[in-house]
């Protein structure tokens, strides 16, 4: 059996947790962030021995579920550059479609104190991912006047488009939550799509604390890493783009392959 497959073997034999459970005992919007790229081989025997209680979210008998984001900036990359110098005030903002479940939002993503993540959404049309309306503009500037003070500061377009299937955890014992994101893909709008190859992207959101997977991972020798699913594939398609803080995830623990396209 293929590590993938080893892994995904472990998550649906571990206890299921249905999402309005989850959202009650974990929504976690605003959180610590803490993400590892992982090697297939590696994340299969981590998991496998990580024995702590873990809920893995099920919704109709499925527990790996795809998930399309499009992510928008400016013309001169502002969003892309706050986070490629380490900007306090920095933001994201995307569309998110869950695919299996036909939902889409419009997300907006900042840096709070002690940096926290904070993500604030409102629904959006699934025809619309490719697109801000003049609603999602009024949201995306409220809530940026709001939170880091000012606006975009010209007009927003898609940028990046990222495709990949997620498991999510619920750990009891620390009430955060986990991802595994598998088959992660990027590519620009209309462009060849680059897979990462044979690794995955783990991510726990809790609260200050590390979570018992979180030491479980250092115990093992596995660190977290500079990644975000954004900038670094912004940075891995565009080498001429300033990639400070993305540099040592690119050389070291990235791999991106041409996505083979179905027969």
């Amino acid at each position: 059996m293929n590590p993938a497959a080893t892994m995904a073997e472990d998550l649906y034999g571990r206890p299921a947790i249905g999402l309005d459970e989850l959202n009650a005992a974990a929504a976690l919007q605003t959180r610590v962030d803490r993400k590892y790229v992982i090697g297939e081989d590696e994340a299969a025997l981590v998991l496998g021995s990580f024995h702590a209680e873990v809920r893995v979210l099920e919704m109709q008998g499925k527990r790996s579920f795809a998930y399309d984001s499009v992510y928008f900036d400016t013309p001169d990359l502002e969003s892309y550059l706050l986070a490629a110098y380490g900007r306090r005030r920095r933001y994201k903002i995307r569309t998110r479609t869950y695919v299996d479940s036909h939902l889409s939002f419009l997300e907006v993503k900042t840096e709070g104190a002690r940096a926290a993540t904070v993500k604030e959404r409102i629904p959006y049309g699934l025809g619309d991912s490719h697109t801000i309306t003049p609603e999602g503009l009024a949201y995306i500037n409220e809530t940026l006047q709001e939170t880091v003070g000012n606006p975009p500061s010209d007009a927003l377009s898609p940028v990046l488009e990222t495709a990949y299937h997620r498991f999510t955890l619920y750990l009891p014992t620390s009430g955060s939550r986990a991802t595994i994101d598998v088959g992660v893909t990027w590519r620009h709008p209309g462009g060849p799509a680059k897979v990462l190859h044979r690794a995955v992207i783990l991510e726990t959101k809790s609260g200050s604390a590390a979570s018992g997977l979180d030491r479980h991972l250092w115990a093992h020798g596995i660190r977290p890493s500079r990644i975000s699913k954004f900038a670094t594939g912004m940075a891995a398609l565009n080498p001429e783009l300033p990639a400070n803080r993305w540099h040592r995830t690119l050389a070291n623990s990235l791999t991106l392959r041409p996505l083979a396209r179905a027969s």
